[in-house]
């Protein structure tokens, strides 16, 4: 019944140009036992590559705000000096790259003030409040790539501000947000070293849970995950009104990709990284241990998985985690009533403290 219900209003708040309560970048608000700060723009990590799609989409790096989150008994920001080796997550938060918010009033935040309880090593985590996606009917604003600009506003922060360690920070996502960390995990790794950008080292784990991997329809065919998946609480992502499976691409999509048009979901490796078009070439050597969450019945199921492959294949079988509990949604370690969240937490913790 719970799922029914996510199920149902989740395919409402898809249509609505924003939920009221969430706050957006162009404000910071505390809340209880959370901190907020503001973290300036990074015009000058972005290389030409970058610098060209900013361009295209009319997007500038720019101050947003985060949010601190700590373990219990801990005050919300990190003291500084920053202990060494003591490790930090970096959160991105989903919502379809248009919904929702890093703002503790917002049901994201249940993930940050778990991920802080797991571990002493790892007490605190930074969330980015980054610039949401619109299209038509709305205003047609903050396209791919604004949400990794800010992503990588609030990494330079981490590193360059509060003195973390790279080595020391979990890049953290989920859904959408997953898509998000996987992009600045890479761009922090195609650029280690570059002669054109002085860019931080890339992080030392990447955990992302159901991430967007697949903003293409290469994964939706004749009983796919997609397709066959029809109960799970972001069904409507691939279906019309009467459930029936179309091949339009998503309001959510057409918000991300902007200018590029849906075409750049199947060729360029910063938003489909798991596509299975030819045209995508994109490798992950040199990517830090990762761990991928992935629902039995989501219906993101089948392009989680091809991300792990392709994951395996570049970094090695004992760099991949890949935990997948059967019966679960999508995003299911949002919901505190689902059964598998637990479980879930505890391998995250295992992972986190064996390396």
């Amino acid at each position: 019944m719970r799922v029914a219900l996510t199920r149902r209003l989740s395919s409402v708040g898809a249509f609505l140009p924003k939920v009221p309560f969430d706050p957006d970048y162009r404000t910071m608000e505390s809340g209880p036992g959370v901190e907020g700060v503001w973290m300036d723009g990074v015009p000058h990590l972005i290389n030409s590559e970058l610098k060209i799609w900013s361009s295209v989409a009319n997007v500038t790096s720019i101050r947003i705000p985060g949010y601190w989150y700590a373990k219990r008994g801990l005050n919300p920001r990190p003291p500084t000096p920053i202990e060494a080796g003591r490790k930090v997550f970096l959160f991105i938060h989903g919502g379809g790259f248009t919904h929702l918010s890093a703002h503790p009033r917002s049901p994201i935040s249940i993930i940050p003030r778990s991920l802080v309880e797991l571990t002493d090593d790892a007490p605190y985590a930074l969330a980015v409040e980054y610039r949401l996606s619109s299209t038509y009917p709305y205003a047609e604003q903050h396209p791919f790539p604004a949400a990794l600009l800010d992503a990588l506003t609030g990494y330079n922060f981490l590193v360059n501000t509060m003195g973390y360690d790279p080595s020391d920070i979990v890049v953290a996502g989920d859904s959408a947000g997953g898509n998000i960390a996987l992009a600045l995990t890479r761009y922090l790794v195609e650029n280690k070293g570059s002669t054109e950008v002085s860019l931080p080292g890339p992080p030392g784990h990447l955990l992302v849970s159901s991430p967007v991997t697949d903003m293409s329809n290469s994964h939706v065919t004749p009983g796919s995950s997609a397709v066959a998946n029809n109960k799970d609480i972001i069904s409507n992502f691939y279906r019309n009104s009467h459930g029936t499976p179309y091949h339009d691409t998503p309001y959510q999509v057409l918000a991300y990709v902007g200018p590029f048009g849906a075409g750049i979901a199947s060729c360029n490796r910063y938003v489909s990284p798991a596509s299975l078009s030819p045209l995508m070439q994109c490798r992950f050597i040199g990517f830090p241990r990762t761990f991928i969450i992935a629902g039995g019945m989501e219906v993101l199921r089948d392009q989680i998985c091809s991300l792990r492959d392709k994951m395996v294949r570049d970094m090695g079988e004992a760099q991949v985690t890949y935990y997948e509990p059967a019966d679960a949604v999508h995003d299911y370690i949002i919901f505190p009533w689902h059964p598998d969240r637990p479980t879930t937490l505890k391998a995250i913790q295992q992972w986190l403290m064996s390396g």
